[in-house]
C-alpha cells in the first residue's frame, strides 16, 4: 500500500485501533493509558499505535517524561472527501433512477388514461387506430410486463 488513503483505511479496519481512534478524538493519551481498557500486552498496544501512526492518523509527541499520542484530523479530510465524491456519483445515479421511474409511472398513467377511453364504446378501438393489433398498443402491454 502505498497511498494515504488506502492505509487509513486498512488501519481503521481493525476494532481495536477504531477504539483508540475514538478515545483519541475526546483527548490525547499515552500509551499506558490507551492499553488500560484492552487485555493486550503494552507491545500489543504499540503496535496498534505503529499501525496508526504510519497511516497519519495519529503523532506522538514529546511532553516531559510523556510522549502522548494525538489525533491527526486533517486525515479524516481527505477521507471525508473520498467518501463525499463517491456519495455524490451514487445519489446522481439514485436521482437518474428516479427520474426513469417517474416517467415510466408517468407513461402508465397515460397508457392507462389511454386504454380508459379507447374502451368507452364498442368499436372505439379499432375507430382510434389503437386496437391490438398495432405496435403502439403492443408496446404499452410489454413494458406493464403483460
Amino acid at each position: 500500500m502505498s497511498d494515504q488513503l488506502s492505509k487509513v483505511f486498512a488501519a481503521l479496519s481493525d476494532p481495536t485501533r477504531r477504539d483508540m481512534v475514538a478515545r483519541l478524538s475526546v483527548a490525547d493519551a499515552t500509551v499506558n493509558e490507551l492499553a488500560e481498557p484492552y487485555e493486550v500486552s503494552l507491545q500489543a498496544v504499540s503496535k496498534h499505535l505503529k499501525v496508526l501512526e504510519d497511516s497519519g492518523l495519529v503523532s506522538r509527541t514529546r511532553d516531559a517524561q510523556r510522549r502522548p499520542v494525538h489525533l491527526e484530523d486533517n486525515v479524516f479530510d481527505l477521507m471525508t472527501k473520498w467518501i463525499e465524491r463517491y456519495q455524490q456519483l451514487a445519489e446522481q445515479r439514485y436521482q437518474r433512477l428516479d427520474d426513469v421511474l417517474a416517467q415510466m409511472d408517468a407513461d402508465e398513467a397515460l397508457a392507462g388514461a389511454d386504454e380508459a377511453t379507447d374502451d368507452s364504446g364498442p368499436g372505439a378501438a379499432s375507430a382510434n387506430g389503437s386496437d391490438a393489433t398495432s405496435p403502439h398498443s403492443t408496446n404499452r402491454r410489454s413494458r406493464k410486463g403483460a
